[in-house]
């Protein structure tokens, strides 16, 4: 039985391995290497900003060379200077099945330093959380990944299938230098049955049970440019007609008030499967978010955690939020037109069109409307045989775990292997203790993941990993 960590506490859950070669790890070692990888990426700036230089090749070829001195053979494809993607297979026969992908991208959202209590790009420990901008999203994962593609390269384990590891630039700005690229120039290099990959396998504390969020969905995507337009003119006289007061009227309704509801089959049986587990009212209270007289009154008034109101609220609804407003070249001089930019995300059924039709009843007419990007929602089938595999691994590493099928608000990388026809996993499991809002540490201040956490983590997906490709 592996010899560290949660993993060999009593109360831990671990019984029989999936396989053998589990009991042949040395677990300090291995969790050891992989927060030593973790801090080293995390030291990379792979800042993906507007203004930035994401430079994800530093990290990708960072990666490389540590497969290479494994005896591995990795290579790093750039889709444009600096935005590398890490690629790396380790072969088996095909008795299994098609390949298993380990997805991980590499760059980071922007920081405010003066919000941070600790250096965002030192990867120091403080207080046995490991801090720095990626840490949960996502470098953690993409640590845990490399180093289960080592374990099992460094074990000599025959494989039945073949594993590979992407390590991908661009995510943050919507994946078009690094999955998209992959999906669309290089399929070959990365198409499977199965990608694992962001977000979900982490502690989720209520009443008193382990909740687990595995992603088996996420929104599609709807970015668009409302414009109004109005009579310019001289900006000493007044002006009835001035565009930019209509798009105010259109972005302040857009920012307070909510689409029309809708309920997936992702969602209602997310949150049936979480009113199962609580006690009335709690129970009750969480069935009322599926009645359409009722979601918006527990949302507003009800729900005590504004951040968690917030996630139900998004994957009852499609949601536009204003992000953008321009307008005007002259302080002297009334604009002929405004325009604002709106982050558009789309339930499973959902189309950009539908969206616009939504926003129209709400705004009002004299808008005129154009999508500048569009992405569909992916949904996986929640009874493929990988989820009993997935229950069984959580299970056996935490005795109060309850497994859960979500719908994620945002977008991955998941987008782009869905072009493939991949069946897209959301597990990158990570044990929190109580109390950790987690949900607020994606792209937020001080974001951090917990030392103990990632080494559980490591041990869990290296026990599904090896039920899937080891023979």
């Amino acid at each position: 039985m592996p010899r560290t960590g949660w993993m060999c506490d009593t109360d831990s859950g671990m019984t029989a391995s999936t396989h053998p070669l589990m009991d042949r790890i040395d677990w300090q070692k291995a969790g050891d290497e992989t927060l030593a990888l973790l801090s080293r990426l995390l030291k990379q700036r792979t800042i993906n900003a507007p203004d930035g230089n994401p430079n994800e090749t530093a990290a990708a070829s960072m990666i490389a060379d540590l497969f290479r001195a494994e005896g591995m053979e990795p290579e790093v494809l750039e889709s444009a200077p600096g935005r590398g993607n890490v690629l790396c297979r380790l072969p088996g026969d095909g008795s299994g099945g098609e390949p298993i992908l380990l997805s991980g991208h590499l760059d980071v959202v922007p920081v405010e330093l003066d919000q941070w209590k600790r250096d965002p790009f030192a990867g120091e420990v403080h207080d046995g959380w490991m801090w720095g901008r990626g840490a949960v999203d996502m470098k953690h994962m993409v640590a845990m990944e490399v180093m289960t593609m080592i374990l099992l390269h460094r074990l000599g384990v025959p494989l039945k299938r073949d594993l590979i590891f992407a390590g991908v630039a661009d995510e943050e700005a919507g994946c078009e230098q690094g999955s998209l690229w992959l999906a669309r120039n290089h399929p070959e290099k990365i198409r499977g049955e199965y990608v694992i990959s962001e977000i979900g396998g982490f502690t989720l504390h209520m009443a008193g049970k382990h909740f687990y969020p595995v992603q088996v969905a996420e929104k599609g995507i709807c970015w668009l440019t409302i414009t109004a337009r109005g009579t310019p003119g001289h900006g000493s006289l007044p002006n009835r007609d001035n565009p930019i007061a209509a798009i105010a009227r259109a972005a302040e309704l857009l920012a307070t008030k909510r689409l029309p509801h809708h309920v997936t089959p992702v969602v209602e049986r997310f949150v049936r499967t979480l009113s199962q587990h609580q006690k009335v009212p709690n129970s009750l209270v969480l069935k009322g978010l599926l009645s359409k007289p009722l979601c918006g009154h527990i949302l507003d008034n009800v729900f005590p955690d504004p951040s968690l109101a917030s996630t139900f609220d998004a994957v009852l609804h499609n949601t536009a939020n204003p992000t953008i407003l321009r307008s005007g070249v002259k302080i002297n001089q009334v604009p002929g037109e405004a325009s604002v930019q709106v982050d558009g995300r789309l339930l499973p059924g959902q189309t950009g069109a539908d969206l616009i039709e939504e926003i129209k009843r709400l705004i009002g007419p004299g808008y005129t409307y154009t999508i500048d990007k569009e992405m569909p929602a992916s949904v996986t089938e929640v009874a493929d045989p990988i989820a009993g595999m997935i229950d069984t691994v959580l299970t056996r590493h935490d005795t109060k775990a309850v497994p859960i099928r979500n719908l994620l608000p945002g977008f991955t990388d998941a987008k782009a292997y869905t072009e493939l026809g991949m069946k897209c996993w959301g597990f990158s499991p990570l044990k929190l203790p109580p109390g950790s809002n987690f949900a607020a540490m994606f792209h937020g201040h001080n974001e951090r993941v917990p030392v103990d956490g990632v080494r559980w983590g490591l041990a869990v997906l290296m026990d599904l990993i090896s039920g899937l490709v080891a023979k």
